[in-house]
């Protein structure tokens, strides 16, 4: 069911070659940027590959031992190699950036670990791991969970014992640590601060920086229409993001001396909604997504698994901004609140308005009333239908054709009926929005 509204940004990427394309390949993930850019997206790519790597970070971790065993995990083997795919050309964009330069890469890294020589080195264990990993997907034989340990471990050890795989995934960390709004940094530059808040908020926020910055990467390719199965081993790296916060959390909450600070409170309810929003995510919207075959399934499960995480993380952000300054309100620090308050509102009053006509006519199927109802159904169709969730908005489509095209009333009653109660449910799940929480809706 839906419960948050996306509000995407684009940016323009060059093409790449039909090989990144094939087979859902994430088909525009290396751009015309410069060298600080491309470093910062392989380290990306890096790191989410590495989580990938540990089964316990993505949804598969869930299914039962038995399934595990002996299922199929050809499709996991086909996520590395598109990422593997991805990393080496990232790579080979970086090696052009040097041109004829003397100075080495670590100039404007400012790490000794990135020079001309390590980025060969890395080239090379990526072409390495491509042509392994092709080699084990053109087996005959189904590849099974044995083999997938066997290879995470081995990919896993080959990546580590390059010192410039961490270079670039530590620089990468250190840029998403910075990604927070920038009204929220000019808030934390305020004297009023006490040294003590400062402490914390200096140890917490790179966290939730970091797991924005992660599930930013996830909004760029929905905005770009990308195959979005990719998007799960950036999800396998966010689940260890959100582990880290709790775990920090918690720890911070155990030899915290005041249990009546705010920032006691701010700390609880952040490791407690993270909980939550952990389990709704990796027990239930990703579950089995690497499984799916159909595009618009893949695309309504992570959807909604990153709105889910990326508005509960941004509101705990907000939560935080309010203990520097009590009365910022959300939109100075994530200004497109204000356009999922306002998308959110028009939706929640148009799902009642169409709510009550769909009962009364119902009751009353006469005329004048159904002449009404399919005026505001059409109306609906080409506004509002727009802020729900892909896959309520098929579901809503296809009860809106199924009531425009159903003439006979004995037959479109039952329709109605059933219409009724799905609007009802999605009515409050809607109110039940982030956005929503200070906009009691007003019964009229």
């Amino acid at each position: 069911m839906d419960t948050a509204v996306i509000e995407t940004s684009t940016f323009n990427r060059a093409d790449l070659s039909a090989e990144f394309v094939a087979d859902g390949a994430p088909h525009s993930s290396v751009w015309q940027a410069n060298a600080a850019d491309l470093r910062f997206e392989l380290g990306l790519w890096l790191s989410v590959l590495e989580s990938f790597l540990h089964i316990r970070n993505h949804s598969s971790a869930e299914e039962s031992r038995s399934k595990i065993a002996t299922r199929d995990w050809t499709r996991e083997f086909r996520l590395t190699h598109r990422a593997l795919l991805l990393c080496s050309r990232l790579v080979f964009q970086i090696e052009k950036t040097l041109g004829n330069e003397t100075e080495d890469l670590n100039a404007a890294a400012g790490n000794s670990s990135i020079n001309r020589a390590e980025v060969f080195k890395l080239s090379q264990a990526l072409k390495q791991a491509v042509l392994l990993n092709e080699g084990l997907l053109g087996s005959a034989l189904p590849l099974r969970f044995d083999q997938w340990t066997a290879w995470c471990a081995l990919l896993a050890e080959k990546l580590e014992a390059l010192e410039i795989f961490r270079a670039f995934v530590e620089e990468a960390e250190a840029a998403g640590e910075r990604f927070l709004p920038e009204n929220f940094q000019k808030l934390l530059e305020k004297n009023s601060l006490s040294a003590a808040m400062r402490t914390d908020l200096n140890l917490i926020l790179p966290r939730f920086a970091k797991i924005l910055k992660w599930l930013s990467v996830v909004e760029r390719m929905h905005a770009e229409d990308e195959p979005l199965k990719p998007a799960l081993l950036v999800f396998a790296r966010i689940y260890e993001q959100i582990q880290e916060l709790i775990k920090y959390a918690d720890n911070r909450l155990a030899r915290f001396p005041n249990e009546d600070d705010p920032l006691y409170g701010a700390l609880d309810g952040t490791a407690y909604t993270a909980s939550i929003e952990l389990r709704k995510v990796y027990n239930h919207e990703l579950i089995g997504v690497a499984d799916l075959r159909s595009s618009p399934a893949v695309y309504a499960r992570i959807e909604t698994a990153f709105s889910l995480l990326n508005d509960s993380f941004q509101q705990t952000l907000v939560n935080f901004a309010h203990l520097v300054e009590p009365n910022v309100e959300p939109t100075e620090i994530f200004p497109n609140f204000q356009i999922k308050l306002r998308q959110s509102l028009a939706l929640r009053q148009d799902l009642r308005t169409m709510q009550k006509i769909v009962t009364a006519c119902e009751q009353n199927p006469e005329k004048s009333a159904l002449e009404s109802m399919h005026a505001e159904l059409n109306e609906f169709l080409a506004t509002s239908l727009h802020y729900l969730f892909y896959k309520d908005k098929e579901t809503m489509e296809r009860f809106i054709e199924e009531v425009l095209v159903t003439i006979d009333k004995k037959d479109l009653v039952p329709i109605l009926h059933r219409f009724g109660a799905y609007l009802e449910t999605l009515f409050g799940q809607v109110n039940m929005r982030t956005v929503l929480a200070k906009h009691p809706f007003e019964k009229g």
